[in-house]
């Protein structure tokens, strides 16, 4: 279909030269039919130029349309792995921080433990001294007490040797006369007497 501006300039002779004194309206039929072949060719050459522009340009649109579709996936899928790797940063770092409450919660009570053992020891370990100390004085008190007793009951017995001037006048004689014993007699019935007369 050719537009009526078109079908117009076909009327019209190809140059001012060609324009001979022909009443309108007499167009050679050969000349017409090569120039609307030559309009057609040129209408379609210009609509497929058109075409392929809108074509182009729809290609561009739909490439710029999804060359933004994939930038927009990628920057939502990296704030989604950068938001996981800030919620995993601060997931390990509250459990971290609870790991470390709950250590310091452990470490005060094993204190408390600790000082409440040590408290409890040293009483114990007081008490024992106490009681150390005044079972010594008890046992001391009665020792001195029972060596008292034993003392007042039980005088002390001084011996003295008897007999003993006649006792070192046998062992001079029997000295003086080592082979005559017999000669010591005497002295040795003198002797036997003190001693029977001491044990009576």
């Amino acid at each position: 279909q050719l537009s009526d501006s078109v079908i117009d300039r076909m009327k019209e002779p190809s140059s001012p030269s060609g324009r001979q004194h022909r009443p309108a309206g007499t167009v050679n039929d050969e000349e017409l039919k090569k120039r609307i072949a030559e309009e057609l060719a040129l209408e379609r050459a210009r609509r497929d130029s058109e075409a392929q522009k809108r074509r182009l340009k729809q290609e561009q649109m739909y490439v710029r349309d999804e060359f933004g579709k994939l930038l927009e996936r990628e920057r939502i899928s990296s704030n989604e792995h950068l938001t996981r790797a800030i919620l995993r940063e601060r997931a390990a770092t509250e459990e971290e921080r609870q790991k470390a409450q709950r250590f310091a919660k452990q470490l005060e009570e094993k204190d408390r433990e600790l000082r409440k053992h040590d408290a409890y020891y040293k009483e114990q370990l007081a008490r024992l001294e106490e009681r150390s100390a005044q079972f010594y004085k008890v046992t001391t008190e009665q020792y001195q007490k029972a060596a008292d007793e034993v003392s007042a009951r039980f005088k002390r017995y001084e011996s003295h040797p008897i007999c003993a001037d006649l006792q070192d006048k046998i062992l001079q004689c029997y000295r003086q006369h080592a082979q005559e014993t017999l000669s010591c007699s005497a002295l040795a019935s003198q002797y036997l007497h003190c001693v029977n007369h001491a044990k009576q």
